[in-house]
């Protein structure tokens, strides 16, 4: 199971770096104008290889051998689902299409920070819920001043920006709370699972 996950996410890391360096230097592409793909480009490898490398670091003198592969693929998976969206235009041409995104990425994200607190054994469950969804909450508003910095705030979306950022963070919010429940569930059926020896 860890060998798949590893492989899942070194899969989803190479898939996202790949797409943003065509974004980046490739030219004639509208749909990755202005849409700071040279920062992205920098950002995102960072922040997809910043946890397993903490992970790591925390870890190296308990001797841990196995890193937790599928939080890391999880927490990963929204900067690949942001970088396919803007290769397939999908931002441009589907109306919805950035709710949606907010809503799932934040579940991935979220999930994957589960599946790293999980390790830790947060007990009781309904506090695991909480931390899942606080921390959830936390990165979509920093997500979103991000955004309002980086795209916003001299840019042409001006007028729409207060909404469009409610909107995003309250979605954030609840892909953050709808991880969280699946995480509570699968927490509540491994305490019932039996026991083996």
């Amino acid at each position: 199971m860890d060998r798949h996950a590893r492989t899942a996410y070194v899969v989803i890391l190479m898939l996202t770096v790949g797409q943003l360096v065509v974004a980046t230097f490739a030219d004639g592409l509208p749909q990755f104008e202005g849409k700071a793909f040279g920062g992205r480009l920098v950002a995102y490898p960072i922040a997809m290889l910043l946890p397993p490398s903490i992970w790591w670091l925390a870890t190296r003198r308990r001797h841990v051998r196995t890193l937790p592969w599928a939080g890391f693929a999880f927490i990963a998976s929204p900067f690949l689902v942001d970088v396919t969206g803007n290769t397939l235009n999908l931002y441009d041409t589907v109306e919805w299409w950035d709710d949606l995104n907010h809503y799932v990425n934040w579940l991935l994200l979220s999930f994957g920070i589960g599946l790293l607190l999980e390790r830790q054994v947060v007990r009781p469950v309904w506090v695991l819920v909480l931390l899942v969804t606080g921390i959830g909450a936390a990165l979509a508003i920093g997500w979103e001043l991000s955004e309002w910095y980086l795209f916003i705030r001299h840019g042409t979306e001006l007028d729409t920006a207060y909404t469009d950022t409610l909107g995003d963070e309250a979605l954030g919010t609840l892909g953050a709370f709808t991880a969280a429940l699946l995480l509570a569930r699968r927490t509540r059926s491994a305490d019932r699972a039996p026991v083996t020896r």
